[in-house]
Order: C-alpha cells, then structure tokens, then sequence
C-alpha cells in the first residue's frame, strides 16, 4: 500500500465511511487535535522507566486513536458500530490512575509552572494539547452531536496529565515550580 494517496491534494480528505470534507472542517480540526495529543503522550511516554506507568500510557494512546476514528467517522459509520468506542470503564481508568499518581507528590499549594523536569515538562506540553484538543470538541459540538464519554474522557486526561507531571518532577527528585505573581 502507497502512504500517499493524492486524494487530499485538493484540500479535502475522506471520513472513515466515504464521505469528502474539507481539511478545514471543524471535525478535521477536532480529529487533527487528538492525533497530536496522541502524539504528545508518546513523546512524554518516552521519558518513563516504569513499567506500570508505561502501559497505562499505551492505553491512552490506544484509546486515543479511538476517539480519532470516532471524530473521523460518518454518522452512517458509527451507526453500523464497527469501531471501538470510548466508554464509561475507559473514563474510570484515567480517574483510577490519577488517584494514583496522585498519592506520592505533596499536596498543592499554590498552582505551578510547567517545568522543572524534562519529564514533567512534556507532560505538561501533553496536557496542554488535551485542553486544545478538548476545546476544538466542544466547538465541533456545536454542529453536530458528540457522545459525552469522549467530553468526559479528554477532561480526565488532562487531568491525568497534570498529575503526571507533578509525578514526574516527584520520582526525578525536582520540585514544581510554584506560580510567584507580581506580589510575591
């Protein structure tokens, strides 16, 4: 199989179901966020020694590609449920993992700064991208109806992903950097 296609060349791309829009599209924009922020859980998974940590970071990615397919799929495609689809156990798993990787930082006290390790940091970057990646659903969400779960899931996961950080910067022995404003 050719990796290109030429089909796009046009500005349109196919939906998994047949249908052409334009790359433009909000759902494109939406899907297009996901694939990035999947993107930049791999880059952060890179920077993990535990074993643990890194199969919960290859079920997010996994689940990532789900909620991608999901976006890029046409209402007659979702109709058929021949994609897996994020549920309410994928949910409850970023919840149970948060308490998890909640449990060694201390508490906080102020907010923090992205920083301090270089794992930390990219966990940040990574949570960042799931708030765009959230944003661009709710505005899709305005045009056409999107399941709750996938809301649900992405505002667990940035969750998560600050959690991760704070873990990060904890196992490398680094502080977070507290937020100091103009007073402090």
């Amino acid at each position: 199989m050719k990796i290109y296609t030429k089909t796009g060349d046009e500005g349109e791309t196919g939906l998994f179901g047949g249908a052409r829009v334009s790359k433009a599209s909000l759902r494109v924009e939406a899907y297009g966020e996901v694939d990035e922020l999947n993107s930049a859980v791999g880059w952060a998974r890179v920077s993990v020694s535990d074993a643990e940590l890194d199969a919960v970071l290859n079920r997010i990615q996994n689940d990532l590609f789900e909620v991608g397919a999901e976006l890029a799929s046409t209402a007659e495609r979702k109709k058929k449920g021949s994609l897996p689809r994020i549920e309410e156990p994928q949910v409850q798993a970023l919840e149970r993992a948060i308490d998890k990787y909640e449990e060694g930082p201390p508490p906080l006290t102020s907010f923090v700064l992205p920083g301090g390790s270089e794992g930390a940091a990219r966990f940040h970057l990574a949570r960042c991208v799931c708030r765009r990646a959230e944003r661009s659903l709710v505005e899709l969400s305005g045009q056409e109806t999107i399941r709750g779960e996938l809301f649900r899931y992405l505002n667990r996961l940035s969750d998560l992903m600050f959690v991760l950080a704070r873990h990060a910067n904890y196992e490398s022995s680094v502080e977070d950097i507290p937020w100091v404003g103009q007073g402090g």
